[in-house]
């Protein structure tokens, strides 16, 4: 069996994403929302970026349906989730928060509009994605919005940022992981969840999503936090080494940068474990579990 080709899968399903943005953020135009907010919520929506919530979003509802799903609902939620992944992004780089003057590669949103229209686009964009899923006919829309608002709330994504920037945080694995569930593998877990119940999975498929989720969104934070040690700032668009110079627990600092290695490996292992009965053998859900841990950026 040929290895799958994940680089022509990424493009494609990168730029159906790209397609799927522009469509819904052009809406709001004509329906009266100021040019001014649209232009910045633009800024940072089309920034570029993995899109690895959305992709898989979508490569669950095509698992789940065993087709290609080219469909508002599928699109909708993939949409969703890169809108509040997005919003947090513009709010971490602010001031208050990370104080970052620069994300992917070019100045952070609050550098270019300003703090006050940062916070509002991000805002924005955290609302519009629940307009997003609940405009259609579909009863699944609740659910979706359901799986959407918890995890990027307080015991989600928001909870989790909260446990990152506790003053009183120990250098504790535990911890490490409590939060980097919440903080990144929350939203993680919700794509793959979401993407299963666009594409019409029962019980047993959201479960799978489930498994997957927690273990790819917790090896992506570990590599995450392994590139901070080991890559450039031309690679990530960003300074390197800000973790560390910021004084946070990472991974590396806590366990070491071996076995964070071993930990990011065990959980992609568990990970195409649990979705081989969706998609056989080395199919796309599978490379992007290893793709989250061998990316270079």
């Amino acid at each position: 069996m040929a290895p799958f080709d994940l680089e022509s899968y990424l493009t494609t399903q990168s730029s159906r994403v790209e397609t799927m943005l522009r469509e819904r953020l052009d809406r709001l135009g004509p329906a009266g929302a100021p040019p001014r907010l649209v232009e910045a919520m633009r800024y940072s929506l089309t920034a570029g970026g993995k899109r690895l919530r959305p992709i898989l979003c979508l490569t669950f509802a095509d698992a789940v349906a065993r087709a290609s799903l080219v469909s508002a609902l599928a699109g909708d939620a993939a949409s969703s989730l890169e809108y509040v992944h997005t919003y947090s992004l513009v709010h971490d780089d602010l001031p208050a928060m990370d104080d970052d003057d620069f994300r992917r590669g070019r100045p952070t949103n609050h550098k270019v509009y300003g703090e006050g229209m940062a916070i509002l686009a991000g805002d924005a964009l955290l609302t519009e994605a629940f307009a997003l899923l609940a405009d259609g006919p579909e009863p699944v829309r609740a659910a979706l919005c359901r799986e959407l608002a918890v995890a990027s709330g307080a015991v989600g994504m928001v909870g989790g940022q909260v446990l990152d920037t506790a003053e009183d945080r120990p250098a504790d694995l535990d911890y490490l992981v409590r939060m980097h569930r919440l903080k990144t593998g929350a939203l993680i877990r919700a794509a793959c969840r979401m993407g299963a119940l666009a594409g019409g999975g029962d019980g047993e498929a959201l479960a799978r999503a489930q498994i997957y989720g927690d273990a790819v969104g917790l090896a992506f934070q570990i590599a995450d936090d392994v590139l901070d040690v080991t890559a450039t700032r031309e690679q990530l668009g960003k300074p390197a080494g800000a973790d560390a110079e910021a004084g946070r627990f990472t991974f590396p600092a806590v366990v070491g940068l071996e076995a964070s290695r071993r930990m990011a490996n065990e959980h992609v292992s568990l990970a195409i474990e649990a979705v081989r009965p969706l998609e056989g053998e080395g199919g796309p859900l599978a490379a992007l579990a290893c793709y989250a841990v061998e990316r270079k950026s």
